[in-house]
């Protein structure tokens, strides 16, 4: 059966050959094109003997090579494996040696990195992007292999709260049902939409929400490189541009670039912001552009988006996501599993067509999540009568630092390597930009000062799980009586860790 995103490449590259599939950096891609090129890459994929089911990387950051290379993969018959390009050689030996990669296809820049998951044990072979890119002419080109519609042909790696990473896999079938079920709507994607990334395509918001759905449905995605807040508002307004979706980061960006205020948005259909609480004047000033921005609440496991706020409720309900979608369904249960009345906080819990079938080889984790048809999101959140779903908090640790997940669990275990070092809990601190940002807050013997662990956490996490503040101190920190270190406690002490402590980077 051809139920799979290669396929549908090849039917618009069929019917609308001269119509453009991806613009980066004003670089264009036809569907024609796209349709050749990544036939190419699959079969050089291929000729590296790497079989259906064998997993390939991509590491790079935005680049118009890398959706060609993910596509490559896909039509390959591997399973794609996005890296996140700001990750150390640490982090991406854990990324590599967990899911099994066999092949990296890198862009240039990330040799030292990659050198470094080889000495810590990584073995995998590589293809750099110029090889890729030399392969963007040439005959037409149809290789394709189709695998079972319920096959991994994807794994998404998201932080967990035990701070390893975990393989989150996605089949044809549940990004395809994705994509139905997003363009069922009025607010939802139509074919030949127009969409705007100005997020990483190695996230999920990225490969499925931006690459997956603007190629299944046959339309436009335009990627930039990096944020640029004037130049993502004229984008807006030249392509007239119907989604756009972000952390409210991002829609705080655009609204500040003096072009927002005189920039003609009504082509805007589909506004979607997550990630972090969504401040009520940010909704105003793009409602007063016309654009109601849809607040959502999703996860990796749900495809990213499980619920979205309906746009003729965004500026009544401005603390809520929505109450599902149309095979989407949520509920929120106490500690016994029982449904809660409206308004009572319990564990929000998902079913639908585009939730995971499990992790990747973790069957206890996978059990643990997926319970009799419902996947436990380990969200805490509440419902109001009418259904509308708010979230409240994380029974989980992790930290959404600009819509990014990061493990309290993984910066403790490289602070706590370092000489001095007695004890160690790191939190969320509140902050203006990203939402949240990570706070050490360690028990030290000696000079270890502050500067110290930044640098030592500098050498092996990527920069956005580097703590922003430290805080060191000569007593130990609260326990349980069972001996743990009372995190609860530790995080009321430091709940306003930012306001009385300086900024340390």
């Amino acid at each position: 059966m051809a139920l799979s995103v290669g396929s549908a490449l090849k039917w618009w590259a069929a019917t609308k050959p001269d119509e453009r599939a991806i613009v980066v950096a004003d670089e264009t891609v036809t569907y024609r094109q796209l349709q050749d090129w990544t036939s190419r890459v699959a079969r050089r994929i291929a000729s590296a003997g790497i079989g259906p089911g064998q997993r390939v990387a991509v590491l790079s950051p935005n680049s118009v090579q890398w959706p060609v290379a993910a596509l490559g993969v896909l039509k390959s018959g591997a399973v794609l494996v996005p890296l996140n390009s700001r990750l150390k050689g640490a982090e991406l030996h854990k990324v590599i040696t967990e899911a099994g990669v066999d092949l990296v296809l890198v862009a240039t820049g990330f040799d030292d990195e990659l050198d470094e998951a080889k000495r810590r044990g990584a073995e995998f072979g590589r293809i750099s992007f110029e090889d890729i890119d030399a392969l963007r002419n040439g005959d037409a080109d149809d290789y394709r292999i189709d695998r079972d519609p319920d096959d991994p042909v994807a794994l998404l790696f998201t932080s967990g709260s035990t701070g390893l990473p975990k393989g989150v896999i996605c089949t044809n079938r549940t990004l395809l049902n994705i994509v139905f079920e997003a363009s069922l709507t009025e607010e939802g994607l139509r074919p030949g939409s127009r969409t705007l990334l100005v997020l990483p395509l190695a996230f999920t918001p990225g490969l499925v929400w931006g690459l997956v759905m603007s190629i299944v449905l046959g339309g436009t995605i335009v990627v930039e490189r990096e944020l640029d807040p004037a130049r993502a508002v004229r984008i807006l307004e030249r392509e007239s541009i119907q989604a756009i979706f972000g952390v409210p980061l991002i829609f705080q960006a655009l609204a500040g670039a003096s072009e927002f205020a005189d920039a003609d948005l009504s082509s805007l259909r589909t506004a979607i912001v997550g990630g972090a609480a969504v401040p009520v004047p940010l909704l105003e000033a793009w409602a007063a552009k016309g654009v109601a921005l849809r607040q959502i609440y999703g996860m990796t496991e749900a495809g990213g988006v499980a619920t979205a706020t309906l746009e003729s409720e965004s500026a009544q309900h401005p603390d809520t996501c929505g109450s599902g979608s149309i095979f989407t369904e949520l509920k929120v249960v106490n500690a016994e599993g029982t449904e809660c009345e409206p308004g009572a906080e319990g564990e929000i819990l998902l079913r639908g067509p585009g939730v995971t079938p499990g992790y990747w080889e973790a069957p206890e984790a996978t059990s643990q999540a997926l319970r009799d048809g419902w996947l436990h999101s380990g969200d805490l959140g509440k419902r109001d009568p009418d259904g509308r779903l708010m979230f409240v908090d994380r029974l989980k640790d992790l930290i959404i630092s600009g819509g990014i997940n990061i493990s309290p669990v993984e910066i403790e275990s490289v602070i706590s390597g370092f000489g001095g070092v007695e004890e160690v809990v790191v939190i969320a601190a509140k902050d203006s930009r990203f939402g949240e940002t990570p706070a050490a807050i360690v028990t030290a013997a000696g000079e270890l000062g502050a500067e110290s662990i930044i640098a030592g956490c500098a050498e092996v996490l990527a920069d956005y799980k580097v703590p922003r503040y430290v805080v060191v101190r000569d007593e130990p920190l609260p326990r349980l009586p069972s001996g743990k270190l009372d995190k609860a406690r530790i995080r009321v002490e430091y709940d306003d860790v930012a306001d009385r402590f300086e900024k340390v980077r």
